[in-house]
């Protein structure tokens, strides 16, 4: 599944004969120096790979491929056409879309015009996408024809894409009066970012402690962030990247540029489609993806799993892989890349690195190590666990022993930081605390420099006095032969202010000796729990559910949870 015919692109998109990739030299700069800025790198791959396939898009009524000449004409189409809509340096473009050409684009279209891309999650409401349009002050709108409900009533201007890649559709209308506003002046009639600490994201945050903050990131940072992701992930131009993972979720963790920098394949699916994802495994040749391991449990229970015919590799985030999964996820070839981070640290800046001394170990025992958050990415500067200040206003750092046992908190600084929380300078002095990001994860740091979370500051289970962190509890518990998935949150106790409760989804080839006597599996749970757990860490209640509330990325709403524990 490599080519889709007889596709033809649009008369706009096929370059003139002869084009060049320069851009307009930057003057009183040093000749030992350029800006850093990811939009170098769809210029580069179109230099070199021309002809290759970089982007396809097969999965819809209309299937478009691109190839890196194609692509860069495209993305040059869309910085003319936002500067000719009356788009300046530092205005925020607003794109509201699932994976497709369209986003794609736009993480280096809207680069091209100096302006701050500015992707909104679909499955926000339209309360919470309008304050999202008011605080970031976006100038443009551009959406998917899917989500146009999400902007009813907006007066910013928006341009709306059908996804069909054909003439008719309003967003290659929108390229194509780009191509005819440029007047054929290529790459040399942009103008250049000088500044590579300019803005070049403003990603918000889930919100889920009161509004969402606008994390506003640099064209230096997201280069950085991109050139880690290759080379923590291995990837070159033999690689196929499919996007399981949102590009709307911060920034798509850079891969939308770290495909690019690598001159890798990129194939786009517009959900989280289990039919299509095997489909692309088996005969799109893919090589990479990055997903949650609740969207892992459900690759690998999926009835066309199988042994791959290539390795492939699979970025984990958003939690760590139980024994069971990277058993899994093994068995079929794919190989799990454990890593850690968050929309303020452009994604993941830490890996845990996985030894030659692990063969030897048991699948459990090589899961404790691989479930740890690991050490800092190659472009990343150290991730330390530091105590928790005792005043606000505290600004040294102290760092926890590493004994793999005292608890503190992640902090981290450097090159893949966010600059600033949007028009929030109060947050964003208190994430900046001693010099460093706060990062509000609960770690400790084992005698290898190994960072291992414990728990977000708000998950911690505080029983009788004790600290029981979430996540080891559920890594025990999804040990358990018949669990597919499990949560924990705390709940009110009486005696001892909170005790763990679990929510736990039955494996459905295993769900059937359990019908009709659920509480005969949560005994047997409770059980298999205290031979892992102190007593304090066993869960007190256990439910068995059908589903667990999750975001956009697969990452289960602990949120939602405790307010339903709340109630109880």
């Amino acid at each position: 599944m490599h080519s889709l015919s007889p596709f033809q692109p649009t008369a706009a998109s096929l370059p003139p004969k002869g084009a060049t990739y320069l851009q307009k030299q930057v003057q009183g700069i040093s000749v030992n120096h350029h800006a850093l800025n990811p939009l170098s790198f769809i210029l580069r791959a179109a230099t070199v790979y021309p002809d290759r396939i970089a982007l396809l898009h097969p999965d819809v009524k209309y299937p478009v491929q691109y190839t890196f000449r194609v692509w860069a004409q495209r993305i040059q189409n869309l910085a003319y056409a936002l500067i000719e809509a009356g788009i300046n340096p530092g205005d925020r473009v607003a794109v509201i879309a699932p994976n497709c050409p369209m986003i794609a684009d736009a993480h280096h279209g809207v680069l091209g015009a100096r302006a701050i891309f500015t992707p909104i999650n679909t499955r926000l409401t339209p309360p919470e996408v309008a304050y999202i349009l008011e605080h970031s002050g976006a100038k443009l709108i551009l959406v998917d024809q899917e989500c146009t409900h999400l902007i009813r009533g907006t007066t910013i201007p928006t341009i709306v894409s059908n996804d069909t890649g054909r003439d008719d559709d309003p967003y290659e209308a929108f390229l194509a009066s780009g191509r005819r506003f440029s007047r054929e002046r290529g790459w040399m009639g942009l103008d250049v970012e000088r500044d590579e600490d300019a803005g070049a994201v403003l990603n918000y945050t889930s919100g889920t402690t009161g509004k969402p903050k606008g994390v506003l990131t640099t064209l230096r940072g997201s280069y950085l962030a991109a050139v880690g992701n290759v080379v923590e992930g291995q990837m070159n131009k033999e690689s196929t990247y499919l996007w399981i993972l949102p590009m709307f979720h911060a920034a798509g963790w850079t891969y939308p540029w770290a495909n690019v920098f690598a001159c890798a394949k990129q194939v786009t699916i517009r959900s989280v489609d289990y039919n299509a994802i095997w489909r692309h495994f088996l005969h799109s040749r893919v090589t990479h993806y990055c997903a949650a391991p609740t969207v892992q449990i459900g690759i690998v229970n999926h009835p066309d799993a199988r042994p791959l015919p290539q390795p492939v590799t699979a970025i984990i985030a958003g939690a760590a892989p139980t024994a069971q999964l990277i058993g899994q996820l093994e068995q079929q070839g794919i190989k799990p890349v454990h890593v850690y981070g968050l929309t303020q640290t452009y994604g993941p800046f830490t890996r845990c690195y996985d030894q030659d001394s692990w063969s030897s170990l048991s699948l459990e025992d090589r899961a404790k190590l691989m479930a740890r958050q690991g050490q800092s990415f190659a472009t990343a500067q150290e991730v330390r666990v530091v105590y928790p200040p005792r005043h606000d206003n505290d600004q040294e750092l102290i760092d926890v022993p590493r004994d793999g046992n005292t608890v503190g908190e992640i902090v981290t600084r450097g090159n893949i930081v966010m600059k600033e929380y949007f028009r929030d300078p109060d947050a964003t002095k208190k994430a900046f605390r001693g010099g460093y990001f706060n990062s509000g994860d609960l770690a400790v740091m084992y005698p290898d420099g190994v960072v291992a979370i414990m728990d977000r500051s708000k998950d911690l289970i505080i029983s009788g006095g004790e600290n029981a962190s979430s996540l080891a509890i559920e890594q025990e518990l999804a040990a358990h032969p018949d669990v597919l998935e499990v949560s924990v949150v705390a709940r009110a106790h009486e005696k001892w202010g909170e005790r763990p409760m679990a929510f736990a989804i039955l494996h459905p080839e295993r769900s059937s000796k359990w019908e009709g006597n659920h509480d005969a599996f949560v005994a047997d749970l409770k059980k298999h729990a205290r031979t892992r757990l102190p007593g304090f860490a066993t869960p007190e209640w256990v439910e068995v559910v059908q589903e667990l509330p999750k975001t956009s990325t697969g990452k289960i709403l602990k949120t939602a949870l405790r307010k339903r524990v709340a109630k109880l």
